[in-house]
């Protein structure tokens, strides 16, 4: 990245970040830590995004990302801000790194560890440690194909791709298979299909849609484990926000953006909804691009309503349950399975209702930092996939029926009495998600990654509009998930100081 001049930041129009999520945090690191001058409007009370942190009598919950992987890509970004990451945070590698259960009693444990791993695999089926192997190096092929031009150094579109390197590459991604397609030539348990098919729902599709290429999820899980952050998922946020705040950008909470302004095709200012004007030298939207389109840029009514014509991801269904005892059994990530993981999946994308028999994930993050609940209580964050926001669905008819539900069938499958020790309780709905983090539907991820071609479909970092006007965070690329949102804020301020070196 070019450099600028100490006088210069402070007489150059400042880059203006429209959101406070991971990615527009990152960003403005990178950006800062270059001699940029960067202001940050968040409109929430909080930076942090969809991470976020909830805290009542005695509990706290993460509301959003509870895993993470790849901690190389945080790493990096401190190193950026002047910060070393033992400094700033402690990880703690999760074992195992998640509990999966059926209906019928039976139990699989996701383990870091190779052998225990392969106990586990062999428990379930025998012949399919063999094939757990055959799979990650399947899967480590579509790794090395799609970090360089799609991870680490994202596009800005298909021209970007048609090079020889990626054209020769691009049998190894596997984009004409779904996810379940391609695990089922690696694997004969049903049970182990049903788990590695998950994957696909990190970044909020269907593995019977999804191209196979995702399958790579599962492969960096395993091979890099999961990690969680002492103190919540949220203090992750909380370091960022103060390297960010070291490196001089300016950080305004409650502060929406109500419109960009462009003129003679270049973003040049933004109002406030307070009505205060900013000069900016160039907008980074860390917000869904499709909301930005609808409500922040002149003219961008058409685009909206490409993006608004293309499938959403899921939302999310989230109970937030203060339980006063301890249910042994569980371990800080688990997933209650339904019994046609199929028909779940049709009820969500095709049918647009929620599933009548739901996979259900419970993070207890107090198993791992007892701090998070008082003594001898449990915090579980219960989340289940849900449509996108549709005609069909009322969530504020349907919410305590479809609450109530989730409740009986994690009795059923081992919670005995839940209902009896909820002593907090909290739902979050596919609504409040639209509501409090700007995304159309509630849709947690942008854009569903149901087709081959999604990536080409998803708005650049470099928005084509108007210049000096940017994208970043999980609705551009490279996706959703922590690591990936912070690759793309790193992306996006590399276009930001090229397009201002060359202007």
């Amino acid at each position: 990245m070019a450099s600028v001049s100490p006088s210069q930041r402070f007489t150059a129009a400042p880059i203006l970040i429209v959101g406070g999520g991971l990615g527009g945090l990152s960003a403005a690191i990178h950006l800062a830590a270059r001699g940029r001058r960067v202001v940050l409007c968040e409109k929430n009370e909080r930076v942090g995004g969809k991470l976020n942190i909830v805290a009542e009598q005695g509990y706290s919950f993460d509301t959003g990302p509870s895993l993470l992987t790849m901690p190389w890509v945080l790493r990096e970004l401190l190193a950026v801000g002047g910060r070393r990451l033992e400094d700033e945070l402690t990880l703690l590698q999760l074992e195992p790194t998640c509990r999966y259960r059926w209906p019928d009693g039976a139990r699989f444990d996701a383990f870091h560890s190779l052998p225990l791993l392969a106990r586990e695999i062999s428990r379930l089926e025998p012949r399919d440690v063999a094939g757990f192997f055959r799979f990650m190096v399947y899967a480590d092929r579509i790794y090395r194909a799609v970090a360089g031009p799609f991870l680490l150094r994202p596009f800005d579109g298909l021209r970007d791709l048609l090079t020889p390197a990626t054209l020769r590459g691009a049998w190894a991604i596997d984009p004409f298979r779904t996810v379940d397609q391609a695990v089922r030539g690696f694997f004969r348990s049903p049970r182990l299909r049903q788990v590695f098919d998950r994957y696909a729902t990190y970044n909020g599709s269907s593995p019977y849609r999804a191209p196979a290429t995702f399958n790579l999820i599962g492969y960096i899980e395993f091979v890099e484990g999961g990690w969680y952050v002492r103190g919540g998922m949220y203090e992750l946020a909380r370091a960022l926000e103060r390297v960010t705040r070291a490196l001089g950008v300016e950080i305004r909470t409650h502060s929406s953006v109500a419109q960009v302004i462009v003129r003679d095709g270049t973003a040049r200012a933004a109002i406030l909804e307070t009505g205060e004007r900013l000069e900016v030298g160039a907008v980074v939207v860390n917000a869904d691009p499709r909301y930005a389109y609808e409500t922040l840029i002149p003219g961008g009514r058409a685009t909206a309503a490409r993006l608004a014509g293309l499938e959403p991801s899921c939302s999310g269904f989230v109970l937030l349950l203060g339980v006063d005892r301890i249910y042994p059994d569980l371990v800080h990530h688990n997933v209650f399975f339904s019994a046609d993981y199929r028909r779940e999946f049709a009820a969500i994308f095709d049918r647009r209702i929620p599933a009548p028999d739901p996979t259900v994930y419970v993070c207890a993050s107090s198993v791992s930092d007892p701090a998070q609940a008082p003594a001898g209580h449990m915090n579980l964050f219960v989340l289940v996939n849900a449509p996108a926001l549709g005609p069909r669905v009322n969530w504020e008819r349907e919410a305590v029926g479809y609450r109530d539900l989730i409740v009986r069938k994690l009795e059923r499958m081992g919670l005995a009495d839940l209902e009896r020790h909820i002593a907090y309780e909290r739902i979050i709905t596919p609504a409040d998600l639209q509501s409090r983090y700007n995304a159309p539907g509630g849709a947690i991820y942008g854009l569903a990654s149901n087709q081959p071609w999604t990536a080409f479909v998803r708005p650049p970092l470099r928005a084509r509009e108007a210049r000096g006007l940017f994208f970043v965070g999980g609705g551009t690329h490279p996706g959703g998930g922590i690591p990936l949102v912070l690759l793309s804020g790193r992306a996006v301020a590399e276009r930001v100081m090229g397009d201002h070196a060359s202007g």
